[in-house]
């Protein structure tokens, strides 16, 4: 298991069009891949899921990855995180479970 925290700094927080790329490349991998907000939780391969958290601005989320590719499912979703979504780091920014 891959987890890490991340704090979104785009203005627009998580909006349709980024989310639908997000979610578009969430589905490039075979692990389960999980985005939380608080206590709750929903897959990050749904769009209307990842739409309905509503994230915005400075959130933090944490994002949870379990399968056969997590370590590249971890770089891909980090990364594409970085361009689309200005990272702030986090303290504790990469956990193995």
């Amino acid at each position: 298991m891959k987890e890490f925290n991340y704090v979104i700094g785009s203005e627009n927080g998580i909006h349709a069009r980024p989310a639908g790329m997000l979610v578009k490349k969430a589905l490039t991998y075979t692990s389960k891949i999980t985005v939380f907000k608080g206590e709750d939780s929903v897959s990050l391969k749904s769009l209307f899921d990842l739409l309905s958290f509503g994230i915005k601005q400075n959130d933090e989320i944490r994002i949870v990855i379990e399968g056969e590719d997590e370590s590249e499912a971890e770089a891909g979703i980090k990364n594409f995180l970085d361009e689309n979504f200005n990272r702030s780091h986090v303290a504790n920014d990469s956990i193995e479970g």
